[in-house]
């Protein structure tokens, strides 16, 4: 029976997204490694349905300030990406880039934001390009924005998007850890509900 609703979805189908979301950010902290120079892992990701609240909640402080790079998804799969980093993450990526200087994200640089940019272009690029291998679909990407706001006002993005097909959202978030050290960061992927329905059936399931 297709998916009418994130929430309809069962145990295998979350299984299915999440090892697209498993070889997606495994391919996006390659990259990140890559163009660093430096040992970049990702956890396991988690897959979640879940209320725009508790979605926030679970992300973390909605008033924190972070960083978010969105990118709108077309062609066989329509959907979202979203690269939010928080401070922590961001100091990370400008050290390793410009040394020992860090910015404050609310006041951060031309250049800053400029880096920070390209590195979530090439990541959620990354992403992206795995999962149209893996599920053998057409991708094309929006050219990359980034944001700096709260934390409950980047989310609101996916909400307002996705609303008018449910009041929940999914969310397949992946942690970082570089060098070793855990830094705050997601890479969200958030494909609407007919999207959802074709990699279902693109991954064998009818």
């Amino acid at each position: 029976m297709a998916i009418q609703k994130y929430e309809d979805m069962n145990s295998i189908e979350l299984d299915i997204m999440k090892e697209i979301g498993s070889i997606g950010s495994g391919n996006a902290a390659t990259a990140l490694s890559s163009m660093l120079s430096t040992k970049v892992c990702m956890e396991i990701p988690q897959v979640s349905i879940l209320g725009f609240n508790e979605a926030v909640h679970r992300m973390g402080n909605p008033e924190e300030v972070v960083a978010a790079i969105l990118v709108e998804m077309s062609h066989d799969i329509h959907g979202i990406m979203l690269f939010i980093l928080r401070a922590d993450f961001a100091d990370e990526i400008l050290k390793q880039m410009f040394g020992n200087e860090t910015e404050k994200l609310h006041q951060i640089s031309q250049m800053g934001e400029s880096a920070l940019l390209e590195i979530g272009n090439i990541m959620v690029s990354s992403y992206v390009n795995a999962l149209a291998q893996l599920a053998n679909v057409d991708i094309q990407l929006s050219v990359p924005q980034m944001a700096v706001n709260m934390l409950g006002g980047i989310l609101s993005l996916p909400m307002a998007a996705f609303g008018v097909e449910s009041d929940k959202i999914m969310i397949i978030e992946g942690k970082f850890a570089m060098d070793g050290k855990e830094v705050s960061g997601d890479i969200l992927l958030l494909p609407d509900v007919t999207s959802l329905n074709v990699l279902m059936k693109k991954m064998g399931m009818e």
